[in-house]
């Protein structure tokens, strides 16, 4: 009797790292994430977006729950469920330990245009590993119109193959590679394709030679229980509460490298990361930039959270053992560390999130750019922008105006004058000269409105508008040298000491009105059609002009 009960007891702890034992991640883009998050502020799961990417083996086990709970939900997001369900069947622990090993859906036509199951190209499960690759092609027309971006035509073709797979429940791989050929567009069709799409602006051939490529990979390793992992590779990430925009790690730019280190027990989770990034100094290229950020989340109730994050960005070494030890303050590291003047860029912020209400959450986000106490001691006073402050409040609300389906967000983002830049020039906090946090410039404030709406599960559509102030410009003298700099351009921090460049929204004032509208149609499963239309209305208020651009995307591409 003792020997069955010890024997049972066993199998109850043993059974959830059966049943949840997929190691890779789901890349932040996708839109399981959304659903996440609109299930946990309708109080369906615990759930903390703060830190995304998250495993597979975690989605799957968010996805049980909401399933247990699907009574609850609107029939849209039950038919949402059940192509979640289907779609990571292998991570909700039904068919773990089934020898499974199929190419092309068996060369079936019926499975292999399924609107009902997921397809892949090729799969392998067995009670020890499984093995994913999946095809991916894409065909994207761009057309664009208007006063400063001019009329241009591009058409872009991709092409490219993902790989994923769990050994033995603890160690999870991932590779995404593409390459991409520009169809037709001229030089001018080429310069607008790499302002309205960070992966252009990222790639060094496409203005040249008309290609792109990129990838995305990494090694992950995970304990049975989730307490820690390790991840070294290249992949997203997303850090801090923002409902629109982030503050901290947003997508606002391309992957980079890193060494990822997270641990988790009960309330508490802890993220530290070391990559590295590409430096762009006035068009110099920087070779040795690196980041390290860490961030401590606090779950003091599945209604209340806070974070606190630092981040540390450098470019005087290639690496650094201070900045790799993931128990430390990156603050008192960056001072201690350097003896003479300060070529790194150190920040800190904390944010919270708080729901006062079922279907109801707010988020408050505030960060600081090179601390300095003479702008806490004597803030009424001239402080030059060694201390930069940035701040954001949200609300979004889920079934918004009793509509069901219907997704609401309103956010207010503040950055002062010089937010993310750094007066060395090398250390500013971006990536391939793109912001690492929010894509609003410093020396601006913002107001964002979103609206999403799921039409059905395989139609969605969301509305995005946004109105913006900033402050820009630069002044030089007869020889070149800067005299004022209005702290606007996040490359560009020169003069940030000087006085009176400083106050918020001096310089040439500019305010901006910009809406966005996106359709996601999936006509048959992992077949999509995607359409972007985007309007900008410039009001340069220092010129007394006024400007109007539009573009407009329309994708095609399967994922199989």
């Amino acid at each position: 009797m003792k020997f069955r009960l010890h024997f049972f007891i066993a199998i109850i702890f043993l059974l959830p790292a059966a049943l949840f034992s997929q190691v890779e991640m789901v890349s932040p883009s996708h839109p399981v994430y959304d659903f996440l998050k609109r299930m946990q502020i309708a109080q369906v799961i615990d759930y903390n977006s703060s830190v995304i990417p998250i495993s597979r083996g975690e989605i799957g086990k968010f996805l049980v729950t909401i399933n247990d709970n699907k009574s609850s939900l609107t029939s849209v997001d039950k038919k949402i469920l059940a192509e979640y369900l289907n779609e990571f069947e292998y991570d909700l622990g039904k068919v773990n330990n089934v020898k499974t090993s199929e190419f092309l859906e068996g060369l079936d036509s019926k499975k292999m245009f399924s609107n009902d199951k997921q397809k892949y190209l090729y799969k392998y499960l067995d009670s020890n590993a499984s093995f994913f690759v999946d095809g991916m092609w894409s065909y994207s027309y761009r057309r664009s119109s208007g006063d400063t971006i001019g009329s241009n035509s591009l058409s872009l073709g991709e092409l490219g193959l993902r790989f994923r797979g769990t050994l033995f429940n603890s160690v999870g791989f991932y590779l995404r590679a593409s390459n991409g050929s520009k169809m037709s567009g001229d030089d001018r069709a080429v310069a607008f394709g790499k302002l309205t799409d960070p992966r252009l602006a990222a790639s060094r051939k496409f203005p040249t030679e008309g290609y792109f490529d990129s990838f995305e990979g990494y090694l992950r390793y995970q304990t049975q229980s989730n307490w820690l992992s390790l991840t070294i590779g290249r992949e997203a990430m997303y850090q801090g509460f923002g409902y629109i925009d982030k503050l901290y790690l947003s997508n606002n730019t391309v992957p980079f490298d890193f060494i990822n280190l997270k641990l988790q027990y009960k309330a508490l989770r802890y993220s530290f990361t070391y990559g590295g990034l590409k430096g762009d100094s006035l068009g110099h290229d920087i070779q040795n930039k690196n980041i390290a950020t860490h961030r401590l989340d606090v779950n003091f109730s599945p209604k209340f959270r806070i974070g606190f994050w630092e981040a540390l960005v450098t470019a005087s070494q290639s690496f650094s053992f201070s900045n790799l030890n993931p128990v430390s303050f990156l603050i008192s590291v960056d001072y201690n560390d350097v003896v003479n003047s300060n070529p790194n860029n150190n920040m800190f912020g904390i944010d919270m999130e708080v729901q006062p209400a079922k279907n109801v959450a707010v988020q408050g986000t505030l960060l600081v750019d090179e601390l300095s106490l003479g702008a806490i001691t004597n803030p009424g006073g001239y402080i030059p922008a060694d201390t930069k402050f940035g701040w954001q409040l949200g609300t979004i609300w889920n079934n918004a105006f009793n509509i069901p389906n219907l997704t609401g967000a309103l956010e207010y983002t503040h950055l002062d004058p010089f937010v993310y830049t750094h007066r060395s020039l090398k250390t500013t906090y971006t990536n391939w000269a793109m912001p690492l946090g929010a894509k609003l410039g410093p020396n601006s404030d913002e107001v964002a409105l979103k609206l999403a709406y799921n039409v059905s599960q395989r139609v969605k559509v969301d509305l995005q508008y946004q109105f913006q102030r900033s402050g820009e410009g630069i002044v030089y003298d007869s020889t070149g040298t800067v005299v004022i700099n209005y702290g606007g351009n996040i490359n560009n921090g020169i003069g940030d000491n000087y006085p009176n460049s400083t106050r918020f929204l001096d310089g040439n004032r500019i305010n901006r009105n910009i809406l966005t509208a996106n359709l996601k149609i999936e006509p048959l499963k992992q077949f999509f059609f995607e359409f972007k239309y985007v309007y900008n209305d410039i009001d340069n208020i220092f010129q007394t002009k006024k400007y109007s651009n539009n573009y407009f995307f329309a994708t095609f591409r399967f994922d199989y």
